[in-house]
Formats: structure tokens, sequence, C-alpha cells
């Protein structure tokens, strides 16, 4: 069975028009080694048994967009949160009716890096600080599961993130050795050129943030709730070895052949 996983794109409007943060995965990682990617993560079992306080949509919200049981979706949701905040962070959490603040200074540092080093779970430390989730900072965006032949596999919620204002996403290096803000169009041209690897759910979602021009303009075509997920097979064609999608188009296995 692959493993539930959480991906979040988060994006921001820029001078040239709408901008995703992307980091690139060291080489020796298990899994997108070397791969241009979004932050993310597997869900932990600390995500399945969070309890915090919550604004935003609920659980029966995210089960129904990401065709799962409520139990799942808020670990999904959960992990989407801490995945952030541990690999770029920013934590999408408030005090009781307040805004997202800056997270840098030396005394979060030290609780994001006890997260990462499990010394607490995201739900106690959000109870600790007397925080809200907020997860109507979220919207989902899509759903892509690994192809069976792979030995590692994914089951991964894509959710859709505009970064607030005064929040600023850091390079954080550990699984990652660059984290930057592209523009959409740049990073898919940059992919197209071979000079960005990317596995075939990163440069997907980047086609479809190409189609706005806006953050809100992408948040407010959220796809419509079930999301359908997409699984690929693994095929060979004349001699090499192609990701087939399900429209049947063929991708090499980081970059596109168009």
């Amino acid at each position: 069975m692959p493993k539930a996983a959480s991906t979040v794109l988060c994006v921001r409007d820029g001078d040239a028009g709408l901008e995703v943060y992307l980091i690139r995965r060291v080489k020796g990682m298990p899994f997108a080694g070397g791969m241009t990617a979004y932050p993310g993560g597997g869900v932990d079992p600390r995500d399945i048994d969070a309890d915090f306080e919550w604004v935003g949509p609920g659980p029966s919200f995210w089960a129904d967009a990401f065709a799962c049981d409520e139990k799942l979706a808020k670990a999904l949701v959960a992990a989407a949160v801490r995945e952030t905040f541990e690999e770029v962070g920013v934590l999408l959490a408030t005090e009781p009716g307040g805004e997202v603040f800056d997270v840098s200074s030396d005394e979060w540092e030290a609780e994001r890096v006890a997260l990462v080093n499990r010394e607490h779970s995201l739900s106690e430390l959000l109870q600790r600080r007397g925080l809200v989730l907020r997860a109507d900072l979220v919207a989902p965006w899509a759903h892509w599961i690994t192809p069976e032949a792979e030995p590692r596999r994914y089951d991964t919620r894509f959710f859709l993130m505009k970064v607030p204002e005064g929040v600023h996403p850091r390079e954080i290096h550990g699984e990652y050795d660059l984290a930057e803000w592209v523009g959409v169009h740049d990073a898919i041209a940059q992919a197209d050129a071979g000079e960005r690897t990317m596995m075939p759910p990163t440069i997907f979602t980047l086609r479809d943030l190409s189609k706005f021009e806006t953050t809100d303009e992408a948040l407010a075509a959220a796809p419509p709730r079930p999301i359908t997920p997409i699984q690929p097979t693994l095929v060979r064609h004349e001699g090499t070895n192609y990701v087939q999608m399900p429209d049947g188009s063929l991708m090499r296995p980081a970059i596109r052949i168009d």
C-alpha cells in the first residue's frame, strides 16, 4: 500500500505573475533525490492522533475533497501544516482570531527543530502555544499516486496555499539544498529545457497553476470535490522507460516529453 502524504504548493503574487516556492531535494534521498519539488512528506503517526483547535473547513470537507475517511483527512491537513513548518519555516497557525505570524526567531527555530526531531508533536506544540490550526488558508488541489511498479510509493494529496503577507518561507538545509521563489512559467520553461528535473506531479501541477494570473484566481479555481486521483504507469517504449499518464501521453521519469 502506498504511504499517505501531503504536499503544499506555496504561492504568491510576484512582479511577473504567479510565483511558487520550490525546493531541490538532496541527491542522496531515497525518493525524488535531486528533484525540484514542493515542501511535503509522509503522514506521521503523530498526525493521525493529532488533537488541536481548528479554523476553516472541517475534516468532512477534506474527506470529501480527497475521497478518504475523516480521520485520514484530518491527518493529511496536519501533515501539510507540519511539513510546511519543518521544511520552509511557515506555520499555518494563529492565536484565536489572529493572523499568521513570522516564526523565524531563535525561539521558534528551536520549536521547529524539536518538531523535526520528534521531541514533540504538532498537536502538542499548538496546544502549548495556545494556537489554532488554520485550515482556511489552504485549498485542495490535486491527488497523485505513485505508479505500482515503483519500489517506494506515496498516495499524495496536494494543497494550495497563498503565503500570508509578512510571512516568508526560508531555506532550511537538510532534506534539500536549494529553495527559492520561481515564476510558474519560468519553472515550466526550465523543466522543459532540462534545467530542473521534476517528477510528473510537479510539472503537471505547475502547468495547472500556469492557467492563472494571480493567487486568488488559482484558489477560486480549486478543483471540484472529490478530486480525481491520478496514477500513472511505467512503460517501456522503443528501449526507453517512460511514465504513461492516464490519457495515454508519455513522460520521461523526470522531464515531460511533448
